[in-house]
């Protein structure tokens, strides 16, 4: 306890970091009073809580805004789709392509075209979302006009929408850890302690005492195995090669190149699980007159159904895959260790060690994704054990997922604040896993 109220002080007597966290507080502080804020004509007591199905596994990404009718009724989703649809262009287009490694006025260019396409992804979602949440449950006040409404209200969605964006961004810039997966956390955190009082004190009761006590240690045995997935690590060896300048002896030291099992973080299950959201928005459009628009609804509401879940594992998979492939470089990898005089045993330099770095990164990339979307369908197994819906969720998939990443992430990020001003480490043994120690140069 000593030792935590001493990393505290450290913390806050670094001026940057106490300054970057604060800011976090307040940008976060900001967007949960938002998502209280019920979109005007909307009669709040008409309004349906969305508690399951994949509309509550996205009000509950979302802090319970989706169900409140807010102004950030969509919140960060809508980005996050659009930043998909960018990415894969960056593979697939030439000009994409040709933006992206122009640097950071390529960066520029892409983040504006990003920032358009949010623009338009909201338009046609808050279509979706004002005919489900509102207009299919009589949610409107006397006397408003429902064309007059869905016009205001496709705008203030989009403005919302934006305004998460761009706390999202700030936060990225001026705070601690990243900005989308920090508003995405929040969101969850804030459902989790109303799923465990109702999970524990009112649906088990003392009459399944016994019951509550497993449920926490398996959750606890979840937890810990996504923290492991989290933070494990391939390491490579690197040698350096001995080199005399001035009488003295440089290199020769034996590194490593720490590859992550896990490199994408939490971005696969972010974008898989954008992505499940955009058929059932999209399909209560046409579903009343369009009986296979009605069907593939169906599908992708029931979170449950073995349909769904496989959709989200092979997305997942197929994510984790693609985001490792545009975050890490071994060609870029191979030519820094190159330029550093440093070499992997047995391997020679150049091209054949950027062979052998992608294939290693491929073949833990593989077993780590396809663990990744076990861990994301985990809550469908709670469920059926008789854990309540709210409360599953936290038992795996998308919820904890995010929760361990981000938290594990911001902590790094802490940390390494620590260790330039020469404190000791958030742990007791002064490491933190997944922090480099004699890391080589690539």
């Amino acid at each position: 306890m000593k030792k935590f109220i001493t990393t505290i002080k450290n913390i806050f007597s670094i001026e940057e970091l106490r300054n970057r966290i604060l800011a976090t507080l307040g940008f976060l502080v900001i967007f949960r009073l938002g998502s209280f804020v019920v979109l005007p004509g909307v009669d709040p007591n008409l309004l349906t809580d969305a508690d399951g199905g994949i509309f509550g596994i996205l009000n509950a990404l979302l802090g319970g805004s989706f169900s409140r009718a807010s102004i950030f009724g969509l919140g960060i989703m809508p980005y996050i789709s659009a930043s998909i649809v960018i990415q894969l262009m960056t593979v697939a287009v030439p000009s994409f392509q040709k933006m992206q490694k122009e640097g950071e006025s390529g960066r520029k260019k892409l983040t504006q075209i990003t920032r358009v396409l949010t623009i338009l992804v909201t338009l046609a979602q808050s279509v979706g979302y004002i005919k489900v949440t509102i207009l299919n449950e009589n949610a409107l006040a006397p006397g408003v006009d429902p064309t007059f409404f869905m016009i205001t209200a496709m705008i203030l969605l989009t403005s919302g929408t934006m305004f998460c964006m761009w706390l999202g961004e700030k936060i990225t810039d001026k705070g601690i850890g990243n900005g989308i997966s920090m508003l995405i956390m929040i969101g969850i955190i804030s459902s989790l302690p109303a799923a465990a009082i109702n999970e524990f004190f009112v649906t088990n009761g003392l009459s399944r005492a016994i019951f509550t006590v497993v449920e926490i240690l398996v959750l606890f045995g979840v937890v810990i195995v996504t923290v492991a997935l989290v933070q494990a690590t391939r390491r490579i060896p690197v040698q350096y090669a001995k080199q005399v300048v001035g009488g003295k002896v440089y290199g020769g030291q034996r590194q490593f190149i720490p590859l992550k099992v896990n490199a994408a973080g939490v971005m696969p299950i972010i974008f898989a699980q954008a992505l499940m959201i955009l058929p059932t928005l999209i399909g209560q459009i046409w579903a009343e007159n369009n009986d296979f628009a009605a069907r593939m609804t169906t599908m992708f509401s029931n979170i449950y159904g073995w349909q769904y879940n496989v959709v989200f594992a092979i997305l997942i998979i197929a994510f984790t895959f693609f985001y490792t492939a545009i975050t890490v470089n071994p060609s870029s990898m191979a030519d820094d260790l190159k330029r550093n005089g440093g070499f992997i045993p047995g391997i020679k330099p150049g091209k054949p060690t950027s062979e052998f770095i992608g294939g290693v990164l491929d073949k833990i990339t593989l077993p780590g994704s396809v663990f990744l979307a076990i861990i994301a369908v985990l809550p469908v197994f709670a469920r059926n054990a008789g854990v309540g819906d709210a409360f599953a969720q936290f038992y795996g998939g998308t919820s904890l997922l995010i929760m361990v990443g981000v938290i594990l992430d911001t902590l790094q990020q802490i940390e390494s604040y620590l260790l330039m001003r020469h404190y000791e480490g958030m742990m007791k043994s002064g490491k933190m896993r997944g922090r480099s120690q004699n890391v080589a140069v690539a």
